[in-house]
């Protein structure tokens, strides 16, 4: 799939089209605009986990990053509130020096969407992420689609809620070793209740090249949701026969994505 053959989503306002049109006049690749110029050449990479983990989870993807002469920063998610977990990652991009293409994993798709509007930012990457609109209710749009078997499996202690250990295998992790998912399962961090009220304000994917990773046999997000938000932004998209956890199941490939983003293929 390239982004010539995709189609400006419908839903685009006119001003959106506007800063589209202008970043590639400005010499960006724009998702929906045919014969757009080439990718800006980022160096910088930075990497934001989402729910049930921490900024281990890029254990795999980074050191391939690196290889490829990339700086790269994970982000530490404190998973309290949306605002906080944004905040945190504009401190991480006010550091970078040079462009940058912001990638999030899962939940942290909505903080790609809300941070990826940074001016430094030159591509967002979603990895089985959520990448809702502007002021979407993702719960809303999750609705239209089966529920998937992890949301089950979340338990609260309180105001924090985690994944029970068989959920993480069997749901979140489930084409990893057991031994690598119990591992993880172990450092998972735990999540706020607040954190899934938050509503993003921002859809980067609007006016900068977006990619999407899709998992074919994801149990945490639906495959179809993922395609749909994938479709709606007009992503360079691709399917991997993974779990949610494609980042450590497939770090190749997930690499090869960013370092595409990152106009060095």
């Amino acid at each position: 799939m390239t982004y010539d053959d995709q189609e400006i989503p419908v839903s685009m306002s006119r001003r959106a089209f506007g800063s589209l049109a202008g970043l590639a006049a400005a010499g960006l690749a724009v998702p929906g605009i045919a014969g757009a110029a080439p990718l800006a050449t980022a160096d910088n990479v930075v990497l934001v986990h989402g729910l049930f983990a921490d900024g281990s989870s890029w254990s795999e993807v980074i050191p391939l990053l690196q290889a490829r002469g990339l700086n790269v920063t994970s982000v530490q998610n404190p998973l309290t509130t949306l605002e906080d977990a944004v905040a945190e990652t504009r401190k991480v991009l006010a550091r970078q020096n040079g462009l940058t293409v912001l990638v999030g994993h899962s939940f942290s798709g909505m903080i790609v969407s809300e941070a990826g509007v940074d001016p430094g930012v030159s591509a967002v990457v979603y990895v089985a992420a959520r990448a809702p609109d502007a002021g979407e209710d993702y719960a809303a749009l999750a609705k239209r689609f089966p529920t998937p078997p992890a949301s089950a499996g979340i338990v609260f202690d309180g105001d924090e809620g985690r994944l029970t250990e068989e959920a993480f295998l069997r749901d979140f992790g489930g084409d990893l070793p057991p031994a690598r998912a119990r591992a993880l399962y172990a450092v998972q961090q735990p999540f706020h209740k607040a954190l899934l009220t938050g509503k993003t304000t921002q859809a980067a994917w609007r006016s900068k090249p977006s990619f999407y990773a899709v998992s074919t046999d994801d149990r945490t997000i639906n495959p179809d949701l993922e395609r749909y938000m994938a479709k709606r932004m007009g992503a360079k998209t691709i399917e991997l026969k993974a779990s949610h956890l494609s980042l450590i199941s497939h770090p190749k490939e997930i690499a090869k994505l960013v370092l595409e983003a990152s106009g060095r293929k």
